[in-house]
């Protein structure tokens, strides 16, 4: 049987009343106990899940259902339900009296007095009622992240065109995850700050990939969630073009990472035609989509979230280290190897990106020589016979080196540095001095980038982190592989697409939130030195929609 009651006027956010309605339905004297909100969705939950009492149908929205499954029909069980509600409501306000003094206030009016430079609200209420407050909030000329669920699909539209329209963004309904200058949103991780900015339409997606971000030791400059119908037929990906717009137009991202459930097909044609005008990097993953070719332009296709928080990070270093390096449009790159395999990987790798094709012969150690670029396998017999291997008497690779002077057309040198047992004392010091002498013969106006590579450890007698050590200090760049370091090459010599002029969006500079709904998202954001005001929403006129709209309207 059902046992009922209503507690008026006590409004509570769906999570506290969920936690209450677990820890209620443990006790003895009940089989289980079901404690909302008296809203229209709440009372059609209620009688869906066999909770119903004609008691609710006198229950507003600002008041409390409690519907009490049990045997036994005396009024003590209802007594005993009703003192222990108290007593957990009690504790609720304890709890929230403690701690660091939140601001709060009442109406959204008010709460935009008290932090004027306000430019987020943050919507976790009943669903019911989130679509009116992010229109006001829109109106406000305010941003909107929606945390609640049950909002309509044609809502969602109206709210995201209107904001598209004020170029603002709305990230939900049903958006679990964002973090935004340095704001974690809702469900959010706390993660290194770097130069890599997520997109996602999946909340849990986000903190996957962000998390396997920072477990590659890189970081995260924004991370914009979408919402999960956001790349539907229906809704066209409103969202995702304007976040596409608001990193590409962001100083901090350098890389873009954009995760999805698979989209409509249209859609995903529309998100990877933007991808393409952006001039950055863009790591794309539509989980489940087939994929084609791994890159297209400049996007790299990922299968998985994995893969896509890999490719990230393999390509946030080489974006870092190219932003402080002069560019070097249409100049070539010569690439001088002591380690065979070493050449062919590179050769492989700089002719997939530049679409160059690889020489089958090897005569006199060359990999590959196509339009001015070169690499070589210095190690080959050519060069080695009555001499010893570069590898041991660097001297060889050195006197390339230098040479590279008088090649004004040669922008960028790829070079390895093999240590270990067997091989030269100090390499580093061979390529340094090369390198020295190249760019005595240049002028400021036609650099040469050298790029290394190091293969060997720590304990190995040359000591790997003082190799690189020497290197650097020579101003050669170090990077972690030969991808990266292809990477880098190419990006160097690339001409870089015509500069967007769009404004940065000022979001992703500074943040300002309205925090209506969860108060733990409030206490979240304090506690990250983020301004908020918690917006202690409750519906109007005690969720009487007619007379709310008359009251809005004498507002």
């Amino acid at each position: 049987m059902i046992q009922s009651f209503i507690k008026k006027g006590s409004f509570q956010d769906s999570v506290s009343l969920m936690l209450i309605s677990k820890k209620l339905s443990n006790l003895d004297e009940v089989d289980e106990v079901s404690v909302m909100m008296g809203t229209p969705a709440n009372k059609s939950l209620l009688t869906a899940t066999g909770f119903w009492s004609d008691h609710f149908n006198d229950a507003t929205p600002n008041d409390i259902c409690v519907a009490i499954k049990t045997n036994d029909d005396s009024a003590d069980v209802v007594e005993l339900i009703s003192q222990q509600l108290e007593d957990a409501l009690k504790n609720i306000a304890q709890a929230q009296q403690g701690g660091a003094k939140l601001l709060k206030a009442r109406r959204l009016a008010s709460a935009t007095k008290k932090l004027s430079d306000a430019n987020l609200v943050l919507i976790s209420i009943a669903g019911e009622y989130a679509a009116e407050l992010a229109d006001r909030a829109l109106d406000d000329n305010k941003n909107v992240m929606i945390f609640s669920d049950n909002v309509s699909i044609e809502d969602e539209i109206r709210l995201k065109t209107k904001a598209a329209e004020k170029d603002l963004i709305v990230m939900g309904p049903d958006c679990g995850t964002a973090f935004i200058a340095g704001a974690p949103l809702a469900f959010s991780n706390v993660i290194p700050k770097g130069n890599i900015g997520v997109i996602g339409a999946s909340g849990t997606g986000i903190q996957e990939v962000v998390s396997q971000i920072a477990l590659l030791n890189q970081g995260i400059a924004q991370a914009i969630g979408l919402g999960g119908r956001d790349l539907s037929l229906e809704v066209g990906g409103i969202s995702a073009l304007t976040a596409l717009k608001m990193l590409a137009a962001d100083p901090e991202t350098q890389v873009i990472t954009f995760i999805s459930k698979p989209p409509a097909e249209s859609v995903r044609e529309k998100v990877i035609s933007a991808m393409k005008l952006i001039d950055k990097p863009v790591v794309a993953l539509f989980l489940g989509s087939k994929i084609d070719k791994p890159k297209d332009d400049n996007i790299y296709f990922a299968r998985t979230l994995d893969e896509a928080a890999r490719l990230a990070c393999l390509l946030s270093p080489v974006e870092a280290i190219a932003s402080n390096l002069p560019n070097l449009a249409n100049k070539t790159i010569t690439g001088l190897y002591t380690g065979g395999t070493l050449a062919s990987e590179a050769a492989m790798l700089l002719a997939e990106e530049l679409n160059l094709t690889t020489s089958h012969h090897h005569d006199k150690g060359v990999m590959l020589e196509q339009n001015g670029h070169k690499i070589i396998d210095l190690g080959d017999d050519f060069y080695t016979v009555g001499k010893p291997h570069p590898m041991i008497d660097p001297s060889i690779r050195e006197d390339e080196i230098a040479q590279l002077g008088n090649k004004p057309d040669v922008g960028v040198l790829l070079i390895d540095l093999v240590i270990g047992y067997g091989a030269n004392a100090d390499p580093a010091e061979s390529v340094i001095s090369g390198y020295q002498k190249a760019c005595a013969k240049r002028d400021d106006n036609h650099p040469l980038i050298a790029i290394a590579t190091v293969t060997g450890s720590e304990q190995d007698p040359q000591c790997r982190s003082k190799q690189i050590e020497a290197l650097k200090s020579a101003n050669i760049v170090v990077m972690n592989n030969l991808p990266e370091a292809i990477l880098l090459a190419k990006k160097l010599i690339t001409t870089n697409k015509s500069a967007n002029l769009v404004k940065p969006y000022p979001l992703l500079s500074h943040i300002s939130v309205i925090n209506a709904g969860l108060r733990g998202f409030a206490e979240d954001l304090q506690a990250s030195n983020i301004p908020v005001v918690h917006y202690q929403w409750a519906p109007i006129a005690g969720g009487n929609k007619r007379l709310a709209a008359i009251l809005q309207k004498l507002n």
